[in-house]
């Protein structure tokens, strides 16, 4: 293999000539975090054979850390793979927690949503949100792992909406023309929470972006009004909602004007028929403060997904409500808009695996700056693994290798090109040089204190301002 020319030795390059502060420490982090899928500490990345310095340079790196979000971008720009089935390339944006309820020193903490499993507990914890705006990569198969491509990730100020931060955060990259999708038809998919009348407002200066959100079953909508051919004109305000269109009120829907039936196979040799009704030119209620928000000048396509077993019954108890909203939403058809609906899954496996594998949540500091640095890095670090994942090795332990996973010559997941990095790097090498002694720090003098830190109280939400892009 010409390791020389190779897309991975390029990219490492790069990224190592990105490091501006203390480059060989940083580049030796981020291949540790890469090749140690059992640290159970970030502390514990120090113990890896790929990270040549000493612990306390690991902290000095995340401290000194000058990654931007536009640096990730451009650093993931080359290798997002172009969608060849679909016209489209698919964005996902949603945040999830860094709990930290212990750190009575870390300032503006606050009460964030967190999922539970215990029925009756309050799905809250203290701490910080993220937001992340990823590629979600086109599949050949339903069956493919879930890989994403982060791009931006920021830290939800308690100040802010976390759907406009994802706006902004959007915004940026489809107006960044470095970006391979710029000028192309975008769709972003989201969950339910996104489908306020602001934010999706806000995504229709772009003209080539389509937005896909899922409504709750209990919206009301609007269809356009018609004025009868005998009503006369009169001054005053015109009238721009006609009847209602209730998700509750089936009676309110009416004939659809679009229907079709497909079918679905799941990994588990399950089949299921799926039909999507559409009701085009649907409106939806504007807001007039805290800014005015005129929705009566954004129709969209209302789709309703229900999926039916063998024998005819409903699979779930509620269908799935998706709003399909832009001026390029005819070019989507309906089975490319489930699918990639479904694909936004994709972005929760990335959490978890980010999350058990790279110390996502793991770094404990009293410095939100510091944090905010930690989280950039293992998002490069997801980057590194999905650019290696084309000279990765199946490396299955004993009660693995008889899995039909492992025998197929499907695409590799995450968690199997970390087991393999450390092999990659042996054969691909680093450019990042060996540490060299220069002396033994002194360190802090007997009987100095160390800076005192103030205790931080827990902050509750206050009122929302507009992000800056």
């Amino acid at each position: 293999m010409d390791t020389e020319n190779h897309p991975l030795t390029q990219f490492r390059y790069t990224v190592y000539q990105n490091f501006n502060k203390r480059a060989d420490s940083a580049m030796d982090l981020l291949d540790a975090l890469c090749s140690t899928p059992n640290a159970r500490s970030v502390v514990e990345l120090s113990l890896s054979p790929y990270f040549r310095r000493d612990y306390s340079a690991l902290f000095k790196v995340i401290a000194e850390s000058a990654l931007t979000d536009r640096d990730l971008a451009h650093l993931a720009a080359p290798y997002l793979p172009a969608p060849q089935r679909r016209p489209f390339w698919l964005l996902a944006t949603d945040v999830t927690p860094q709990p930290r309820p212990y750190s009575d020193k870390l300032a503006e903490r606050g009460f964030v949503y967190q999922p539970t499993g215990i029925s009756g507990n309050q799905p809250i914890t203290i701490g910080h949100q993220y937001s992340t705006v990823v590629v979600l990569p086109e599949k050949a198969t339903p069956t493919e792992p879930a890989w994403v491509i982060p791009l931006s990730v920021r830290r939800v100020p308690l100040a802010m909406d976390k759907e406009r931060l994802g706006d902004a955060q959007l915004q940026a990259l489809l107006a960044d023309e470095a970006m391979p999708f710029h000028g192309q038809l975008c769709v972003s998919v989201r969950d339910a929470s996104y489908s306020k009348p602001a934010c999706l407002y806000a995504e229709r200066a772009h003209e080539n972006l389509v937005s896909l959100t899922r409504v709750r079953s209990n919206r009301v909508f609007y269809r356009p009004y018609t004025p009868p051919a005998d009503t006369p004109t009169t001054p005053g305000h015109p009238r721009w909602y006609g009847e209602r269109f209730a998700l509750s009120e089936p009676e309110t829907w009416g004939p659809p004007d679009e229907q079709t039936t497909s079918q679905v196979h799941t990994q588990r040799g399950q089949h299921y028929q799926v039909e999507i009704q559409a009701w085009h030119n649907l409106l939806m209620r504007g807001k007039r403060q805290p800014e005015v928000v005129p929705m009566h000048r954004q129709p969209f396509t209302l789709r309703r997904v229900q999926l039916y077993r063998a024998d005819g019954t409903p699979l779930y108890r509620r269908a799935l409500w998706l709003v399909l909203m832009g001026a390029r939403r005819t070019e989507v058809t309906p089975p490319q808009a489930y699918q990639a609906y479904e694909q936004r899954f994709d972005q929760e496996h990335s959490y978890r695996f980010a999350k058990q594998r790279l110390l996502l949540d793991s770094y404990q500091t009293p410095d939100v700056t510091h944090e905010e640095h930690w989280w950039r890095l293992v998002h490069l670090a997801s980057v590194q693994l999905w650019v290696a994942r084309e000279v990765a090795e199946r490396l299955p332990r004993s009660w693995e290798r008889y899995l039909p996973t492992m025998r197929t010559t499907a695409p590799l997941t995450p968690t199997l090109v970390q087991r393999d990095f450390g092999r990659i790097i042996g054969e691909f090498g680093t450019p990042a040089r060996p540490a060299k002694r220069r002396g033994y720090s002194p360190g802090r003098q007997p009987g100095m204190p160390g800076p005192l830190r103030e205790r931080q109280p827990v902050l509750k939400k206050q009122t929302a301002v507009t992000p800056q892009s």
